[in-house]
């Protein structure tokens, strides 16, 4: 909006310098490619990370499985690594040792965490496991696919607004160097006869 009172407000300005118009165009120029590209930008990246997130969690699903595990005794100590792709420490609070039944019916035995508050020996609940029957993360649901996937675009979208504007804030940095510069040139030119009578005449 600036850009564009800028440019009326210089159009017929007797004190206009050259400058002044196309620093109001360069700003004009940016404010139009922020509009165009800002979009394009965030829909083409969100697009592209629902559909690599989307593929994710369907293989997620495909290799990990629900099992019934059965508490053997409760474990003191720090908790297990989680997989950082998925949110599986929400639910999960206790660490013991269970058996478990892998999905190919091979007996399991091990550490893992439990959403039990305080595991009694035979409780039962419920974990992850890959297809060897190994403790997993929780898999990726969808909703919270679809949730970094636009805050993806979103960034992305962000990302080319403040790289059209650091181009803008560039162009405008020289050219406004580059005005002093002539002034500079100017006031060494004027500078010996400035304040004399008759200087210049």
């Amino acid at each position: 909006m600036r850009a564009i009172s800028g440019l009326w407000r210089w159009r017929h300005n007797p004190l206009r310098r050259a400058t002044d118009l196309a620093e109001a165009w360069v700003a004009l120029a940016a404010l139009l490619l922020v509009l165009a590209v800002m979009p394009v930008v965030g829909s083409l990246t969100g697009t592209l990370a629902q559909d690599a997130l989307q593929q994710s969690v369907r293989e997620q699903r495909a290799s990990r499985q629900l099992v019934t595990a059965t508490v053997v005794r409760k474990v003191d100590g720090s908790p297990l690594d989680v997989d950082p792709e998925a949110a599986a420490g929400r639910d999960m609070r206790t660490r013991v040792v269970a058996d478990w039944t892998a999905p190919d019916g091979t007996p399991r035995h091990g550490r893992v965490m439990a959403s039990l508050d305080r595991p009694q020996p035979g409780d039962r609940f419920r974990i992850w496991t890959d297809r060897q029957g190994r403790p997993a993360a929780r898999p990726l649901d969808p909703a919270t696919a679809s949730t970094h996937a636009v805050l993806a675009g979103f960034g992305a979208a962000l990302l080319a607004a403040a790289v059209i504007e650091g181009g803008r804030r560039l162009i405008v940095w020289r050219m406004v160097r580059r005005r002093y510069e002539r002034w500079d040139q100017a006031w060494d030119k004027a500078g010996p006869d400035w304040g004399r009578t008759g200087a210049g005449s």
